[in-house]
């Protein structure tokens, strides 16, 4: 198998990966709306530190709408679209993205230190806030968003991350409202995003 098939195996496996997340994500909030346990039952408390080496907690993401997407910063391609295409959105939002809050928590948090995640987070829009912490923390930030998130290693004595490629949009209590979807014009992504506020 030569090295560019093995890649688009490793990104075509991601890629199902996170499509069979979404669609269960999709499934459990539809089941659940009408019980009222769908809020709840994903997102919840995390600690957690944040790009600048300072503690950022659940409790500091309330009081506004806010987006989450985990990822991490090696990743070839789904994050940096993801994370340019919320950056989009802020922008569309103009001074309401003041009100809203965007975070990248990563999968990744051996690799993921904080320097390194304010680094890459200078690519995007500045209202992205990224988070990191001991592989502990992360773990069960994961589990509270119901986060897939497993190391894949690769050719070179490296590894790749499989991960959930979705973005959870949350409302000013913190709770789970739905998947927010990102693959529209920026400016009807903001006007949705309004909404919230």
């Amino acid at each position: 198998m030569t090295v560019r098939t093995s890649h688009i195996l490793l990104v075509f496996s991601a890629f199902l990966a996170g499509l069979v997340i979404f669609l269960g994500v999709i499934l459990f909030t539809t089941h659940y709306q009408g019980t009222g346990l769908g809020p709840s039952a994903i997102g919840g408390r995390f600690k957690l530190i944040d790009e600048n080496g300072k503690p950022i907690t659940d409790q500091d993401m309330k009081g506004r709408p806010f987006l989450v997407f985990f990822g991490y910063r090696h990743c070839p391609d789904i994050c940096p679209t993801t994370l340019f295409e919320m950056s989009e959105v802020m922008r569309a939002l103009g001074n309401d993205a003041d009100r809203i809050g965007a975070l990248f928590i990563t999968v990744d948090p051996e690799r993921d230190t904080p320097a390194g995640m304010k680094d890459y987070l200078s690519s995007f829009d500045p209202h992205l806030r990224g988070a990191t912490g001991d592989s502990k923390a992360i773990d069960a930030v994961e589990k509270a968003y119901r986060v897939y998130a497993k190391k894949v290693p690769t050719d070179n004595g490296d590894y790749s991350m499989d991960h959930t490629a979705l973005v959870y949009l949350m409302d000013k209590q913190g709770r789970f409202v739905a998947p927010f979807k990102l693959n529209r014009k920026p400016e009807d992504a903001a006007a949705d995003l309004r909404r919230y506020l």
